[in-house]
């Protein structure tokens, strides 16, 4: 294992692909961890005079970005051919013998104690702009305020609500069409206070709990927070 790999492997779950080239790939292994690249990716821009690219896969077509010095571009390319390019292809393409799978992560929120009303000044003031019509789906309900979006990312609008009501409780699911892998986190004062999974991950962030509104079957944990099952499909 080369020395980034180890170094990395002490703080996050990576897998390090080694390129035929001047340039490797540094996949996350947690689906949960939306926007993880992005964040190794702005750090290790800083580091030298080569372009860094990230790639968004919460996103469906995946986003790609270039950085350089920290500061990001959206790229108007097909991820696989850039990987291809760069003498790294992406895990579960054909050129590459390694097979995770390409998943496409849908991303809802539960916002209690908060409304659309409240919420939208707060996400167009974070924003810098009026919301783009369709950007979210927000929809009050008698468990709080669902924040979902027609692409399937609703980006980090969750953490700016919990930043900016603190006294709500914010649940996140990030899930793959048929539920089967499933992730809920929990947020108050736009901090991550707990965690559920299922598969059970190998390296939690957050104090693992059992169930969320006393459920534990990923159907179930959806209804009980008013979220429809189909949103995820």
């Amino acid at each position: 294992m080369s020395d980034l790999a180890q170094e990395l492997g002490k703080e996050q779950p990576f897998e390090i692909i080694l390129g035929s080239g001047h340039y490797h790939a540094i996949v996350g292994t947690d689906p949960s961890d939306v926007g993880a690249e992005m964040q190794l990716a702005e750090e290790l821009s800083l580091e030298g005079d080569e372009l860094v690219y990230s790639i968004e896969r919460a996103n469906d077509p995946w986003t790609v970005m270039s950085w350089r010095n920290g500061a990001l571009e959206v790229e108007e390319v097909d991820p696989e051919d850039l990987a291809k390019s760069l003498g790294c292809p992406l895990p579960g393409t054909e050129d590459s013998s390694d097979s995770p799978a390409r998943k496409s992560l849908q991303k809802v929120a539960l916002a209690e104690g908060v409304c659309a009303q409240e919420a939208i000044p707060v996400l167009e003031e974070e924003a810098g702009e009026p919301l783009v019509p369709g950007l979210y789906r927000l929809e009050d309900t008698s468990r709080g305020l669902l924040i979902a979006s027609g692409t399937g990312d609703i980006g980090y609008a969750d953490i700016t609500v919990s930043e900016r009501f603190p006294h709500a409780t914010v649940y996140t699911v990030i899930a793959t069409p048929g539920l089967d892998d499933f992730f809920v986190t929990i947020r108050r004062g736009g901090e991550g206070v707990e965690e559920f999974a299922q598969p059970p991950e190998e390296f939690p962030r957050l104090r693992v709990v059992g169930e969320i509104k006393g459920e534990r079957a990923p159907e179930r944990i959806l209804a009980a927070l008013g979220i429809p099952a189909e949103w995820f499909k």
